[in-house]
């Protein structure tokens, strides 16, 4: 066998995709971490991920052979990472797939050949070991045939994927015997075998053969199209050939690692130190974070946001282990932008505003770093006080929690000082947590059941909606009712499902909505109204209609789309892309769509940006699009390759995959964007643009909110009559002059406010030479304890000011009644102080009294209650407390 291959990471994936790319399978761009519609996942973790649309037969591909190199974020065992040669949060999944087109006769000769012939990876194969599910004996006598030695296949019960409900099947696991050099292990250890616990046999690839559907009732079901779903490591095929002990040495992590080197105090990685653990955290997290925030997603306390702001502070923590005590995680994104640049050009394309949002959110963890540790410190004080040998559970989690402090951290800081930390409270408390996260993901299944009837209906069906919203002779081509297949429908208050073969209905997507409309019969009757629209899954219009009279499969029907409420979709939809162009152009090029709707009567646009918006940004964006209108440009489709339109610098959505024929929408010189949606055919039409709202939705998302044409008309000429009204009620007689007369009733009522407060002023300096007269003696000094009128804290504190800077008393204890709510306050001499009496005490002794509590310093402290009954009460029990 000829020596390994010395293949580059970059080398070792594009071989992986060309290999199945020549065997028939089109090569699926990686998508975005962030999933699009799945409320199951909260990042896209594996390749089948994205696949799941067409596992499910919900979307039939255009080619049922797929391939993909899938970026991947796994946070399951966050805690693992840099202590174990392959845990990743961020990694990338090989992957050839195959939806109910080849099964196990192809996929296995296939893998074999890519990973031994001399062409590919090739692997010595008396190095590869094959594991198989006892009861799968085909696959085991498809291994035997392309010439695996028996005593290389071994059985295995845990080799048969299972999530629960949906497809399922049993698998083959490929192992790389590595040597007993790589072993972490004696070789005749018992966990030293291909699926053992061992460092010698490195599981390489997975191929799981879908076969089975998991049904309710806990039943194996065959599936009635079998499918084929592999995974295959890259960053642990990648070690192979670099001859890498761990996933750390190879060169998706070393430049990374030798990066951190020079901004460490001196550090180096490779001594087999605690160090190593925090380069190797570093290195792995940098990637996760770059790819996470280059996908739109941003930091912040909750879902995807919490864990990339968690994987900041774990990285700057293990920063600070390495003596680096400034920002320095975004001086790293570039390396990233350099390893990822042949596969994942955009990364560098986009370093900069992911360099600005890391180090922002590591300039604000740093100070949170200094109190975390004043927390830890007091901690840990607090412990020794108590005479307790343990840390609290719960404090250590709001150390994790609340300033990032993984638990060995404080672990270390709590064994420095002879303690330990109760780790059964910090993980009850981290149960409590992963709890809330489940739930807020909802409970819907990972992947849900094939539907035979819509994946069989292949009739091909034409939308002629742009340039018609009249179809005279259209054929019901397929009428359905619950999935099955009628000659004919009657009305009924259930819809029922037709695709016609030609329609000029828009089946809802890229976030227009569908149209709506009549179909008429050939005597010229109304049948029924289309409600919604929607895409089949082999891509035909499917329209969900309301019958009022009979309707029979094979005959044909006029189709009328409500034109009125078509047309201001269309303006609408073109605004949206105007407005799409003009944040770009005022916000930065980082900005991105993250979604958007367009109705009949208004736009939503929803885009990535971190930080607010001005109020000059706002207008200028608004004005921008307005100025697109006035130009009168005319409006190009053009349907070209998916090449082409990138070379005329078409937008893309990065969530949205694109067939090879795609459809670009040019507006002037202005915007050029991949749609295939419904537009105006000049700008003019849309008449006016007006936002109508600007706000934050999410972490580093915010919201736009515009009307266009008539329905701006109507938000402004509102918004005049507001303007008129409240003329009419200040008695301007002109509306321009509104902001003059504002400007001068805020003058006087601040003028008013200040002679107001002079009085009130004036009114709790008489109220003091009342109240300070009264001074009580008691054993522990002398007291003043009074109720007194004010219309506030404020005041009360203004009262206790005077009373401190004249030395009226030893302790003062005044109570008042605002808004049928109790304010205490209590003060105490500094001489009182130093004598041991806190006003913190006193407070907590007679607050209840007026059914509240409180707090504060030694020599000051206040409370609130709900109960006025009580305050004498409460200040005889001042008193009694001084007594």
């Amino acid at each position: 066998m000829s020596e390994l291959k010395q293949l580059s990471s970059s080398e070792v994936r594009q071989m992986f995709l060309d290999f199945f790319a020549q065997h028939g399978h089109k090569i699926e761009p990686s998508a975005s971490l962030v999933p699009v519609d799945d409320p199951t996942l909260l990042w896209i973790n594996s390749g089948v991920a994205t696949m799941k649309k067409y596992f499910d037969g919900s979307v039939v591909p255009e080619n049922p052979r797929l391939v993909s190199s899938q970026k991947s974020i796994r946070t399951n065992d966050i805690e693992n990472v840099g202590k174990t040669a392959r845990h990743h949060t961020l990694f990338e999944m090989l992957g050839n797939f195959s939806v109910g087109d080849y099964f196990k006769q192809d996929a296995i000769p296939w893998a074999w050949e890519l990973l031994t012939s001399p062409d590919w990876y090739g692997l010595d194969p008396e190095k590869l070991y094959i594991t198989v599910y006892p009861k799968d004996k085909e696959a085991r006598q498809v291994w035997e045939k392309i010439g695996i030695k028996p005593d290389h296949i071994l059985e295995d019960e845990d080799n048969f994927w299972d999530i629960g409900r949906g497809p399922s099947g049993p698998d083959s696991e490929i192992f790389y015997d590595r040597g007993q050099e790589m072993n972490n292990l004696s070789e005749d250890d018992p966990e030293s075998y291909p699926g053992g616990e061992n460092e010698r046999y490195l599981e390489i690839w997975n191929i799981v053969f879908s076969q089975f559907n998991h049904t309710p009732e806990d039943t194996f079901e065959p599936l009635p199209h079998k499918n084929i779903d592999t995974g295959m490591g890259l960053e642990r095929v990648v070690s192979i050939f670099q001859h890498a002990r761990t996933n750390f040495e190879t060169d998706l992590f070393l430049p990374l690692i030798k990066a951190t080197e020079k901004v460490s105090d001196h550090k180096v990685y490779g001594k087999a130190s605690a160090d190593d653990v925090s380069f190797k955290v570093i290195a792995d997290h940098i990637r996760a974070i770059t790819f996470a925030i280059g996908d739109s997603a941003l930091p912040s306390n909750v879902g995807r946001g919490y864990v990339i702001r968690r994987l900041i502070r774990r990285a700057v923590v293990n920063g600070k282990k390495l003596g680096i005590n400034d920002a320095f995680l975004y001086q790293l994104v570039p390396t990233v932008g350099e390893i990822m640049q042949a596969y994942y050009p955009e990364v560098l394309a986009n370093a900069d505003y992911i360099a600005s949002v890391i180090k922002s959110e590591e300039d604000r963890f740093n100070a949170t770093l200094n109190d975390g540790l004043d927390l830890l410190n007091a901690t840990i004080a607090d412990t020794k006080a108590n005479h307790s040998d343990k840390i609290d559970g719960e404090a250590a989690f709001k150390l994790y929690d609340t300033y990032g402090f993984p638990i060995e951290l404080t672990r270390e800081y709590a064994e420095d000082e002879g303690l330990q930390v109760d780790e059964d409270g910090f993980d009850a408390e981290m149960h409590k947590q992963q709890n809330r996260a489940r739930n807020a993901r909802g409970n819907t299944k990972s992947m849900g059941v094939q539907s035979d009837f819509w994946i069989s209906v292949k009739d091909e069906s034409e939308y002629v909606g742009y340039d018609n919203l009249v179809v005279d002779d259209a054929k019901a081509i397929i009428v359905a009712q619950d999935e099955t297949d009628v000659t004919e429908a009657q009305p009924s208050e259930n819809a029922i499902e037709i695709i016609f073969d030609r329609t000029p209905f828009y089946a809802e997507m890229g976030g227009q909505v569908a149209d709506t409309g009549a179909i008429i019969n050939n005597l010229g009757e109304e049948v029924g109204r289309v409600t919604d629209v929607q895409h089949a899954p082999n891509g035909q219009n499917l329209h969900t209609v309301i019958l009022s009279k009979p309707l029979k499969k094979g005959a044909r029907y006029k189709l009328v789309v409500d034109r009125a409420r078509h047309l201001k979709i269309e303006k609408n939809h073109t605004a949206t892309h105007l407005l799409d162009q003009a944040l770009r152009n005022v916000l930065g090029g980082h900005t991105q769509q993250a979604g958007s709707l367009v109705e009949q009567h208004y736009l939503r646009f929803d885009f990535n940006h971190f930080g607010s918006i001005t109020e000059d940004d706002l207008q200028q964006v608004e004005r921008m699009v307005n100025e697109q209108i006035w130009r009168e440009i005319e409006i190009q489709t053009v349907e070209t390759d998916l090449e082409s339109a990138k070379e005329m610098g078409a937008i893309a959505l990065f969530s949205e995959k694109y067939g090879d024929r795609v459809r670009v929408v040019k507006i002037g010189d202005f915007n050029t964007e991949f749609c295939g949606g419904d537009h105006v055919r000049n700008t003019n039409e849309i008449g006016i643009f007006k936002i109508v709202s600007e706000a934050g939705v999410g972490a580093g998302v915010r919201r736009i909110e515009a009307v266009t044409a008539e329905d701006a008309y109507k938000l402004l000429h509102d918004r005049e009559t507001l303007l008129k009204q409240s003329a009419e009620v200040l008695k301007v007689p002109q509306i321009k002059e509104l902001p003059h007369k504002i400007e001068a009733l805020q003058s006087e009522l601040k003028e008013v406010q200040r002679v107001n407060d002079s009085l009130q002023s004036k009114l709790t300096s008489q109220q003091a030479s009342d109240v300070f007269g009264n001074v009580q003696s008691t054993n522990q000094g002398t007291l003043v304890a009074e109720q007194v009128q004010v219309n506030g804290m404020d005041q009360l504190r203004q009262l206790a000011d005077t009373w401190r800077s004249k030395a009226v008393s030893d302790v003062l204890v005044l109570a008042a009644v605002v808004n049928d709510k109790v304010n205490l306050i209590v003060g105490v001499s500094d001489a009182k102080v130093k004598e041991g009496l806190k006003a913190g005490d006193i407070i907590k002794t007679i607050a209840p009294a007026i059914g509240g509590g409180g707090g504060g310093r030694p020599n000051m402290a206040q409370a609130g209650g709900k109960n006025p009954a009580g305050i004498d009460t409460a200040l005889s029990q001042a008193k009694d407390f001084l007594n």
